[in-house]
């Protein structure tokens, strides 16, 4: 493999606003003179909007993915195996549990060394998304979600903070009848999975819940995970207008070895391979969480509207090695290479909403407002004691932080005339970070400091309903993402305490858009869009699992997506998502370049057949630009293109299904970077992907 030359910019980026227009123009032109039929699919109703409504009918890019029908030929091994086929969305999995999920939209998030930032992720309504910006999606349990939203663009910011994009997740509700199942799964570098879970309706009550086991050796040296998860929801209906929901979640990672990113050279030379520095400090991660939450539901009947509340809390226990040298340990002021974190989060969301009709003209509002609390105790300790290496040594860090925020919001929608309606929303964003040093030692000073954020966030969007089969759509919205504790926690110049010079980002979206259903054609949504972000939070410097960021004077993302599903009776299904994304750098010293991390295009085709018993197969095409390592571009994973397929059966009898699949990736044993560390000040930039791999499973439900 060829070291990537230094990209040339592009040569006239001012033609490329006029050929974008000129493509949209041609696209909604295009759509406008096909069939006016609209199909069942235009009733599909999403909720990520806090307004029940069919997706087609949202001024936004939205996606509903149902895991009943697209999951059952994969590992269920984490959430990202269910959003390939999402326009706008990437999922890397860096093949490395102690790092999570790499998770863009819109190359929103694309920056995150480890969890998820720049991007919302919601579980039954309790945010994963802590109130700094700082998310995770370890604690998903596929075995118990039913269905993903994801939405993107302006809209976005309805969720305030942090809101690049929302991943809202929904599990099952158990309700009907009583049953059992469970399923093992087993494939390449020592995956094993086993899972089961248990549900139904008993009177007034209904009740999901799963429980899953996880191991694998993993595909690269120095990777091996075990991980359990446990999902319950309890739902009560205590009468005719009132129901409550219980919400009770639980992970254990007792072990997650990280296998750190390869230089280019290693990369090449062995992508199973890890550099020594990880193996001399065992570097790895563990981690425990359990949270539950609590829904209340109640009409207030006639035209009074719906009042739901949500209060929810948990903790989570992480402790990560890194490998970061003794040598640099030795100044008083480092916070030495192993982090122990324990944090308490909760919070509360209060919302009313109501339909009314006034002058016989439909207009659906929404009032409520959100408080999000975190406190969390940091520790730092040296990662040897003598010549020992990879043990937790003498403290070097202890500091108590919080992270508080209370967003007050609104929504309307107005179907002011008969084809055309205005959505209109409003969030006031605050949030305050504080920090309280006890590790006043020698030269170490006292770096107690706090900080206070806050925006408004308005959003409006038009929709014409064009025909019964066409909605023509705009939007434009505001955003905002303030720095997390993670990305606070280290200065740029070595310097102890937190980075509160980090200013946070604002940016403002637009997008245009067009949906169209047809019975005989199927589903098509296609969007432009061009977010502008001034002091935009990006990677300054990583190196040790130790990531420093700095504001840059302004970014420019510009794109399009095109998305479209169908499906045909007998259980076959295709579906085709290509995504276009220009995002650039603008002024200062990097202007011009792209932003390392997000890739120019991506492409999803998949065609299968699924029908409820008997044979089942799929083919799947996932495509990805060339993407950028560094600030510099002077480097980059190349694109690729990998190919996978599937096989099952499924039997059902009278209360009874079972079902068999074998699953296998990367058909042509590519060799390729799965993600990348940006701006990593060691070069090892690269995660490589696995090569040709397999998996088996099978699964039985018992009906009562």
């Amino acid at each position: 493999m060829k070291t990537p030359r230094h990209p040339s910019r592009p040569s006239c980026p001012s033609r490329r606003p006029a050929r974008l227009r000129a493509a949209g123009a041609a696209l909604l032109g295009a759509l406008a003179a096909l069939s006016a039929r609209a199909d069942d699919a235009s009733q599909v109703v999403v909720t990520a909007t806090r307004i029940e409504l069919p997706a087609f009918d949202v001024p936004a890019s939205i996606a509903r993915i149902d895991l009943d029908a697209s999951g059952r030929d994969r590992a269920a091994v984490h959430v990202g195996e269910a959003l390939g086929g999402v326009a706008g969305l990437t999922a890397r999995d860096r093949q490395n549990f102690a790092q999570d999920l790499q998770v863009s939209i819109r190359g929103f998030g694309a920056r995150a060394s480890f969890g998820v930032r720049g991007v919302r992720v919601i579980v039954d309504g309790i945010p994963a998304t802590m109130p700094d910006g700082q998310g995770q999606l370890s604690h998903i349990d596929m075995a118990s979600a039913a269905r993903i939203e994801v939405l993107r663009g302006p809209m976005s910011a309805l969720y305030g903070n942090s809101s690049g994009g929302v991943i809202n997740v929904f599990s099952d509700h158990g309700a009907g009848t009583p049953f059992a199942q469970a399923g093992f799964t087993a494939g390449s570098d020592g995956l094993r999975r086993l899972a089961a879970k248990a549900g139904g309706s008993f009177g007034a009550l209904d009740l999901s819940a799963s429980a899953s086991r996880l191991r694998s050796d993993g595909y690269r040296a120095h990777s091996a995970a075990e991980r359990t998860l446990g999902n319950a929801r309890l739902g009560w209906r205590v009468d005719a207008a009132t129901t409550a929901t219980l919400l009770m979640n639980h992970v254990d990672l007792p072990q997650a070895q990280d296998p750190l990113g390869l230089t280019r050279a290693q990369f090449e030379a062995d992508p199973r391979g890890v550099d020594p520095v990880a193996e001399r400090f065992d570097t790895r991660k563990t981690m425990r969480q359990t949270q539950a939450g609590l829904a209340l539901e109640h009409r207030l009947g006639g035209d009074r509207g719906t009042v739901r509340a949500l209060l929810y809390g948990g903790e989570r226990s992480t402790g990560q090695f890194q490998a970061i040298p003794t040598g640099p340990q030795a100044n008083a002021l480092h916070p030495g290479g192993v982090i122990q974190l324990d944090r308490r989060y909760q919070g509360a969301d209060l919302r009313w909403s109501v339909a009314l009709a006034p002058g016989g003209r439909p207009l659906q509002l929404v009032a409520g407002a959100s408080h999000d609390a975190l406190a969390e105790h940091r520790r730092g300790h040296q990662n040897f004691i003598g010549s020992t290496l990879g043990v937790q040594g003498a403290l070097r860090r202890d500091e108590h932080n919080t992270a508080r925020s209370t967003d007050p919001y609104a929504q309307a929608i107005w179907q002011f005339q008969p084809d055309w309606t205005l959505h209109a929303g409003l969030r006031r964003s605050s949030l305050r970070v504080a920090s309280t040093d006890h590790y006043i030692v020698g030269p170490n000073p006292d770096d107690s400091g706090a900080v206070r954020y806050s925006a408004t966030l308005p959003v409006l969007g038009l929709v014409h309903a064009a025909s019964p089969a066409l909605r023509l759509y705009a939007t434009l919205g505001r955003g905002f993402e303030t720095p997390t504790l993670n990305e606070l926690s280290y200065r740029p110049n070595g310097a102890s305490g937190l980075n509160l010079a980090l200013q946070p980002a604002r940016s403002e979206h637009v997008e245009l858009g067009a949906k169209w259903r047809d019975a005989a054609l199927g589903r098509l949504d296609a969007a432009l869009f061009e977010v502008r972000t001034e002091r935009e939070i990006v990677t300054l410097a990583s190196a040790g699992g130790r990531t420093s960021f700095r504001n840059a004077e302004g970014t420019r993302r510009r794109g399009a997506e095109l998305a479209w599903s169908m499906q045909w009776s007998g259980g076959w299904r295709a579906q085709a998502a290509a995504t276009w994304l220009q995002a650039l750098y603008r002024g200062g010293s990097d202007d011009g370049r792209r932003l390392p991390g997000v890739a120019p295009s991506a492409l999803q085709l998949s065609l299968a057949l699924q029908p409820p018993t008997g044979w089942r197969a799929g083919l799947e095409l996932r495509a990805l630009g060339r993407v950028m390592v560094n600030d510099a571009n002077s480097d980059a994973a190349a694109g690729h293109a990998l190919l996978g397929a599937s096989v099952g059966y499924a039997l059902r009898g009278a209360g009874w299904t079972l079902e068999a699949f074998l699953r296998a990736d990367n058909l042509a044993g590519r060799h390729v970077a799965g993600s990348v560390i940006v701006n990593e000040a060691n070069g090892r930039y690269f995660e490589p992907a696995p090569g040709r791999t397999a998996i088996a499973g099978m699964s039985g439900r018992l009906s009562f």
